[in-house]
């Protein structure tokens, strides 16, 4: 299991990058967020290589996976 982001690392991250002020716990949704996106992308990556007959996922599923999921993630 990995482990979460250091909170205080995260929210200085975002800090830096909006110059907006940030609610609390904005930085566990990022964390959230984050976590709900690997985990698509490795059951998509899982199907790829099932389609192609792969035991394994390699690095050429996740690559042809991601570019999908990254237009789909543009929001």
């Amino acid at each position: 299991m990995l482990k979460k982001a250091p909170r205080k690392t995260l929210k200085s991250l975002m800090k830096k990058k909006n110059s907006f002020r940030i609610r609390s716990n904005a930085d566990i949704m990022v964390h959230l967020n984050v976590l709900l996106f690997l985990h698509r992308l490795a059951e998509e990556s899982r199907a790829k290589a099932f389609e192609e007959k792969s035991a394994t996922i390699k690095p050429q599923h996740i690559k042809a996976v991601s570019v999908k999921l990254l237009k789909g993630a543009r929001g």
